[in-house]
C-alpha cells in the first residue's frame, strides 16, 4: 500500500523525516524532492567494480548545466530523509522524464531505516539544460508486512554527500571473497 502525501504529513517528525520540508511540494501520494547545486562524473574510460573509480565535481549554475546523452551524472537530492517502518522509494517526476531525462538508472528502491540524501543516476536521451534546485524527482512510501530489520550499511548509510558506487567494499578480501578466483570462499568452479 502507498501513503497518501496527507499520510507522509501526518509522519512527519515520527516514522518520516524530510529535511527541508515545504508543504507546496506535496503531492497527492508522493512529495517531490530538489536536485542539489552539484553533479560528479566518473573519469574512467572503463568503470571497474573491484575499485574506487576516479570521480570529477561539476557545479550547476544559476543559468543551468546541459547534460549530455551518454555521460552519466550522479548527484544528490537538497533533502535528507529518514525512514522508519516503511519502505521509502524514488521515482522521476513525469515533467522531467517527458524531457527524456532518467533521474536513476536502476536505483529507486530505499530500505527501512535508510538515513541520508539520495544519489540520482542521471542520464539524458538528448541534451538537457537542469538547474540546482529545480523538483527532480518524488519520493514515496509503501507500508511494510513482516518482521525487519532497519539498513545498516557502512556504505551509505548516513551519507552527507553525493555517493558514487562503493560495490568494491564488498568485492574485497576483506569482505570474504578470494579476488584471484573471483568467487565467494567456499564456493567452487562448476565444469571440467
Amino acid at each position: 500500500m502507498v501513503l497518501s502525501g496527507l499520510e507522509i504529513q501526518r509522519l512527519l517528525g515520527g516514522d518520516i523525516v524530510i529535511d527541508p520540508f515545504d508543504p507546496s511540494r506535496l503531492n497527492p501520494n508522493s512529495y517531490n524532492l530538489t536536485l542539489h547545486n552539484e553533479l560528479m562524473i566518473y573519469e574512467e574510460v572503463i568503470l571497474d567494480m573491484r575499485k574506487a573509480n576516479r570521480v570529477r565535481r561539476i557545479a550547476i549554475p544559476a543559468e543551468g548545466l546541459v547534460l549530455q546523452p551518454n555521460q552519466l551524472y550522479l548527484g544528490r537530492t537538497v533533502e535528507r530523509t529518514e525512514t522508519h517502518n516503511l519502505v521509502p522509494m524514488i521515482e522521476g517526476r513525469s515533467s522531467i522524464g517527458r524531457l527524456g531525462l532518467f533521474v536513476h538508472v536502476t536505483a529507486g528502491f530505499g530500505d527501512v531505516g535508510f538515513r541520508g540524501y539520495w544519489t540520482l543516476e542521471m542520464f539524458a536521451v538528448q541534451p538537457v539544460r537542469v538547474y540546482p534546485g529545480v523538483a527532480i524527482c518524488q519520493i514515496f512510501y509503501h507500508s511494510l508486512q513482516g518482521p525487519f530489520l532497519e539498513y545498516a550499511s557502512e556504505k551509505y548509510q548516513n551519507n552527507a554527500d553525493i555517493q558514487p558506487s562503493l560495490l568494491f567494499k564488498e568485492l574485497s578480501p576483506e569482505c570474504g571473497h578470494d579476488p584471484q578466483l573471483k568467487l565467494p570462499f567456499g564456493v567452487e568452479r562448476s565444469g571440467g
